[in-house]
């Protein structure tokens, strides 16, 4: 595997920086991807010079050049949403083709803490708030693409109080707004690569084998945290049922944008394309807090990897 991972790196990273933006900003990451009219979208997590975030669309024909950044954010903190006083961060999107509608997750920060929110959109020009769906301390949420049964499903990762633990759950709703109790889906591993934290990345995929999930794990160094990426399994009609679960990551911090910024050692997914004529799957991703990069894969071989692998 090139650079010891599954995921090749994009000769093009990073894809997008800070110099790619209209106005002035300090890092961009953690980018949602989808295809829209033929062109890759990614809303991009954007910290301003006051280090609060909004989220800002991008839109490239290949998704690695040519990139079109819109001029004003589609997310920015509200005066009326006292939970994103400080910044709006990390985004996922799926369609929600029964809605008409994409639909965002994203993480609302404020004085209480970080906390799931949930938003609609069209037309990535303007967005209805659904609001604060999982209270403080909860982030990294992403939805699934249709209803498991009678009810939407939404990964989340809470910390708890007793212990610190930062688990990945999932919740159920009939409507969006009004969820389920939580139920837990995998954990972190003592002694692992992913010791310290877990939390879903981009918006688990539907394949025949199962909702193919890409994850982020974190450890505890003596230089730091390093954040890298792993891949699950769950079934389809049971979505809380890990079918399999890599005990090694497939893509972690290696190159110099990864290793270098505002916060060295992180690689952070928070999208991916299939396309299915190629089936090259790409995985987008923020490197280093600072900028966004993007690493690919043939579909087929992550199922692979990931049923049969180590």
């Amino acid at each position: 595997m090139a650079d010891g991972d599954l995921f090749h790196r994009a000769t093009l990273n990073p894809v997008l920086t800070p110099n790619d933006w209209p106005y002035r900003a300090n890092a961009v990451m953690n980018p949602a991807a989808v295809r829209v009219n033929g062109d890759t979208l990614l809303l991009c997590r954007v910290e301003d010079r006051q280090g609060r975030s909004h989220l800002t669309v991008a839109r490239s024909p290949d998704g690695l050049s040519g990139w079109r950044v819109d001029h004003e954010p589609l997310l920015s903190p509200s005066p009326d949403a006292p939970a994103e006083a400080w910044g709006v961060e990390d985004p996922r999107v799926v369609r929600l083709d029964e809605l008409d509608a994409w639909a965002v997750a994203y993480t609302a920060y404020g004085p209480a803490g970080p906390a799931v929110a949930l938003a609609l959109t069209k037309d990535f020009r303007s967005v209805t708030r659904l609001g604060v769906v999982c209270p403080p301390e909860d982030k990294n949420a992403a939805l699934l693409p249709r209803r498991v049964g009678e009810h939407f499903v939404l990964f989340h990762r809470p910390r708890t109080v007793l212990g610190g633990r930062a688990d990945v759950w999932l919740s159920r709703s009939a409507d969006l707004r009004s969820w389920l109790a939580p139920e837990r889906v995998f954990s972190t591993r003592p002694g692992m690569w992913d010791c310290e934290g877990v939390g879903v990345g981009p918006p688990p995929l539907e394949t025949p084998e199962g909702w193919l999930v890409a994850y982020h794990g974190v450890r505890q160094t003596v230089a730091g945290q390093l954040y890298r990426v792993g891949l699950a399994l769950l079934d389809l009609e049971d979505p809380v049922r890990v079918v399999r679960r890599s005990p090694e990551w497939v893509l972690g911090p290696q190159a110099p944008y990864e290793l270098n910024g505002d916060v060295p050692g992180v690689v952070f997914p928070c999208g991916w394309v299939h396309d299915p004529a190629t089936d090259e799957l790409r995985i987008y991703y923020g490197a280093a807090d600072t900028c966004i990069a993007m690493a690919h894969a043939s579909l087929r071989d992550v199922l692979d990897f990931v049923m049969t692998g180590p």
